[in-house]
């Protein structure tokens, strides 16, 4: 049996493209190996949001190129040329075309074996574009307890600064119907928490003619025991449907997490981005939030160093984030992608300006970030332990706080780690916390960090 090396990186929507990537070629009689060395081929599914993340592609297609290769994902759209310089011999395998992955997989294996009657090696195949909806497609799951359901690919956005439209197309909602039997089958197979995610979900159902309140209300109804994790939803196309999407949010099922990408606080940086959106609606938005759904958790990303971002532009971004406080900010330093309108714009900022104002900008996050979760300090209630590894056991309570427990036993403590804080390091042994996987169970807040909290199981 051929064995298979599969690596993921890159969003939700990735991830589900590589569960789904492992489904189909289990399916198809090959086994998916445990370590790149015992594996005959391997397959990469790539992203390309930044300049560092799309460097880190190009070092590990070098790397994973010593035996047959087929790269899918973002790069392997919006940038196939890029990848053939790099391996000749690869497959390439857009993400909308993620059904036919055994195909090309066959043909990169058959491409390492030169023909004996022709001395000819065959040509993998490149294959860009296609319109599969990825729901109801076999898949392996990461996490057993969590289920990830694409709900569309591609968006509505022309956004100057981004490389994934380049590489998803234009907007292609699934219909709900097909989105609930999914879910429905997924909390039959064990899950407990169901990740609704695309490239915008903000956008979903403006070319089906419903919209994302609708499909949360609809998955909702399913009879089961599960929660909800709503993905991130552009602001411009909030407004108008703001008063249903608050009162899906309401549902219990839902965690009250809201993830509204900003950008940037200066409105002239705004259009530049061609957002669609002016700073003053995603502050509208997120204050209607935080007065209808009590305890939300507010994300954001924030963009630094934008072509001719000057000065007063910076200052703006501060004190949106002083004025909003945010309570997670994914804060990115601007990388010009290929393609990309911005990528050609004149004023280009240097290096060094970009990244002095990235380390003012974590600075004031890291202060606001933990003065957010300073208040969950001795809170006490129900939490979903979904995730268990090497950082301990992790859990989230209803506004999809990260919640790293404490559990004594015996000589070992489980405890987490934060991202920069080493005096939190312990040595953990899981075996006998894997029961608590996708089980409720009732948590004290005892202390807090930048990014996360930190409890003791009381029930």
């Amino acid at each position: 049996m051929v064995k298979v090396w599969l690596e993921v990186y890159g969003c939700s929507s990735s991830v589900s493209d590589g569960e789904i990537i492992a489904g189909i070629i289990a399916s198809k009689g090959y086994e998916l190996a445990s370590n790149f060395d015992e594996a005959d081929a391997s397959i990469i599914v790539t992203c390309v949001v930044k300049d560092a993340t799309a460097n880190r592609m190009v070092e590990r297609i070098k790397r994973l190129s010593s035996k047959p290769l087929v790269v899918a994902g973002c790069m392997a759209k919006a940038e196939p040329d890029r990848i053939r310089r790099l391996n000749s011999k690869a497959g390439i395998v857009g993400p909308n075309v993620i059904d036919k992955i055994d195909l090309a997989l066959a043909s990169v294996l058959s491409a390492h074996t030169i023909t004996p009657t022709t001395n000819v090696t065959p040509t993998p195949p490149i294959l860009l574009d296609g319109s599969i909806q990825k729901v109801g497609l076999p898949k392996v799951r990461v996490n057993p307890v969590i289920s990830i359901v694409q709900i569309g690919s591609g968006c509505l956005s022309e956004c100057t600064f981004c490389e994934t439209r380049i590489a998803k197309g234009r907007l292609m909602s699934y219909r709900i119907g097909d989105i609930v039997r999914q879910v429905r089958e997924d909390i039959k197979q064990g899950c407990k928490e169901v990740w609704l995610t695309s490239t915008d979900n903000g956008a979903y159902g403006r070319d089906i003619g419903t919209n994302l309140a609708e499909l949360i209300k609809a998955v909702c109804s399913i009879d089961a025991e599960f929660m909800i994790r709503v993905g991130m939803m552009n602001p411009q196309y909030l407004p108008s449907m703001l008063d249903d999407l608050i009162e899906a949010y309401r549902d219990d099922k839902i965690f009250k997490f809201i993830h509204i990408p900003v950008q940037s606080g200066s409105d002239r940086v705004l259009r530049l981005m061609r957002r669609g959106h002016r700073a003053s609606t995603f502050i509208d938005m997120v204050k209607r939030f935080r007065k209808e759904l009590n305890q939300c958790t507010i994300a954001t990303d924030m963009i630094v160093g934008f072509p001719s971002e000057s000065e007063e532009d910076f200052d703006a971004s501060i004190d949106l984030l002083l004025e909003v406080e945010p309570d997670v900010v994914n804060v990115s330093k601007y990388s010009a992608r290929p393609g990309t309108k911005a990528s050609m714009m004149m004023e280009q900022l240097s290096r060094h300006v970009i990244n002095e104002r990235s380390r003012i900008m974590h600075d004031v996050v890291s202060r606001v970030c933990y003065s957010r979760n300073l208040a969950w300090k001795g809170w006490e209630g129900p939490v979903l332990v979904d995730e268990l590894g090497d950082a301990g056991i992790q859990g989230r309570n209803f506004a999809y706080k990260p919640i790293y427990l404490n559990v004594e036993n015996g000589s070992r403590r489980i405890v987490d780690v934060d991202h920069n804080n080493e005096y939190n390091s312990f040595n953990s042994d899981l075996r006998d916390a894997r029961r608590l996987l996708g089980s409720w169970i009732r948590v004290r807040i005892d202390r807090v960090t930048t990014h996360s909290l930190v409890g003791s199981i009381i029930g």
